[in-house]
């Protein structure tokens, strides 16, 4: 029989095990990394330096993606730990497919600011294949090539190369097992576009918006609801009951047909806005919240997708700001997590200090009825070719860059939501505010669960 000593160390034991538990289930979620893009579109903006001090000091961000390579912007993140996408223009890619324009591009947007600024990847162009622009299509590989190895040769080869796509690159994914990409373009663009990102450990980026696929009936699949019915694939028997797990697999799918399921998938846009046309169902803070809420938990959790099992995917929010001078739909507008003031549009956990707005309102019933949107399917990424339907309420089934979106860069149409951005890459960076915001409270736990253990 046990001593009464023994007893009281085993209890002593287990209450030191629920501290430490606690504790990682409490407070490591606040470790989980988050991006966001930074777009520019607007007249009332803060300046580079003021928003990189926000995002370093006051929220757990710990990356951004910009839609060019804004020197003033690109300088305010040096010395912030804060690692960044740089996009080259869409109108510059016929001169980085060579030696000699990669060369100078490098010297021009890279050298000047790396490593002080933690350059994590160059974003060839924005959405190429969207622009139906043969002679930028033709280049687009090539000009990756020759940006890595320019990077390379200069020293740089830890900053990865890789391109943005909307969902629009797929055809047959209304069932994320049949998903491929477009004829034509599978083995002319991807298949070479793939090997180049396996052999230089870049991720294939894309851009994955539910927001553009959905309809009054399947908003609680868009936004991962618990208890929506979800949309079976009877290819594989599996219940998606998250449209952008949906997405995410069908984009596996397509790679997996090519033979390159093992390279990395970065999300370098997705989002949901806090204000459409009047009248159109499943747009406001609180639903914003509530995506925005889901995908930094699903994200960062570890257990992937249903055909990505225990993946992680770095993501990319849309977007920082609201930007008024942003053409298009009224939600083009009204992406932001934050005013140009910094005031939170909604509560989704990601500031260090409380937030002063108060948490996001209760999320509404889930509707019954039709948003406007008759073509949107319940799974995979629906058509490119329509945009989003914002008058009436609805979201026609789009793919993730649909809508006719203004960006920062308006050469050669890198868009920030027309032509979405692309990401930072597959590697981990490097530990960012968040992890050391959370160091005292390990200390903190350490201080009080190992005198008990050495109690005993």
């Amino acid at each position: 029989m046990a001593t009464p000593s023994a007893r009281h160390g085993r209890r002593v034991l287990g209450a030191a095990a629920v501290v430490i538990c606690t504790f990682l289930v409490v407070v490591a979620p606040l470790a989980t990394a988050i991006g966001v893009n930074y777009g520019t579109k607007g007249d009332n903006l803060p300046s580079p330096a003021t928003v990189a001090a926000f995002l370093a000091n006051r929220t757990l961000i710990d990356r951004v993606k910009l839609f060019d390579n804004n020197p003033e912007i690109v300088r305010a993140f040096a010395g912030t730990g804060i690692s960044v996408i740089v996009t080259a223009a869409n109108g510059d890619i016929p001169s980085l497919a060579t030696k000699e324009g990669a060369a100078a591009w490098v010297a021009s947007n890279v050298a000047p600011y790396y490593p002080a600024t933690e350059i994590s990847l160059v974003a060839v162009g924005n959405e190429i294949m969207d622009t139906g622009d043969q002679n930028l299509i033709g280049n687009l590989v090539p000009a990756m090539h020759a940006l890595k190895a320019s990077l390379d040769a200069a020293g740089y080869r830890k900053i990865r190369v890789s391109t943005p796509s909307s969902l629009g690159i797929l055809v047959d994914a209304q069932a994320p097992s049949a998903a491929r990409f477009r004829d034509g373009w599978d083995v002319a663009v991807f298949g070479p576009m793939l090997e180049f990102l396996r052999k230089t450990g870049s991720p294939l980026v894309v851009n994955a918006y539910p927001y553009f696929g959905y309809n009054g009936d399947t908003l609680p699949y868009a936004l991962a609801r618990a208890g929506n019915p979800g949309v079976l694939d009877a290819g594989t028997g599996v219940t998606y009951r998250s449209m952008f797990q949906a997405q995410l697999d069908s984009v596996y799918s397509a790679m997996k047909k090519l033979g390159f399921e093992d390279v990395e998938i970065l999300v370098g846009e997705t989002g949901w806005p806090t204000k459409a046309m009047d009248g159109q169902i499943g747009v406001s803070p609180a639903e914003a919240a509530e995506y925005v809420r889901y995908l930094i938990g699903e994200v960062g959790s570890g257990s992937g997708t249903p055909l990505m099992p225990k993946r992680t995917f770095e993501t990319y929010i849309f977007a920082l700001f609201n930007e008024d001078l942003k053409p298009g739909p009224v939600a083009e507008r009204n992406f932001g997590m934050f005013q140009p003031d910094f005031t939170p549009m909604y509560d989704v956990g990601i500031m260090k200090d409380p937030v002063k707005t108060g948490p996001a309102p209760a999320v509404p019933a889930a509707p019954t009825g039709g948003n406007g949107s008759s073509s949107a399917t319940a799974s995979a990424p629906p058509s490119e070719d329509k945009a989003p339907e914002e008058a009436g309420g609805g979201a026609a089934g789009t793919s993730s860059e649909a809508a006719p979106k203004g960006d920062d860069n308006d050469d050669g149409g890198n868009s920030e939501k027309t032509k979405p951005e692309e990401e930072g890459g597959a590697k981990q960076p490097p530990a960012s505010e968040a992890t050391r915001s959370i160091l005292p409270a390990v200390s903190w736990v350490l201080a009080v669960a190992l005198p008990l253990v050495v109690h005993v």
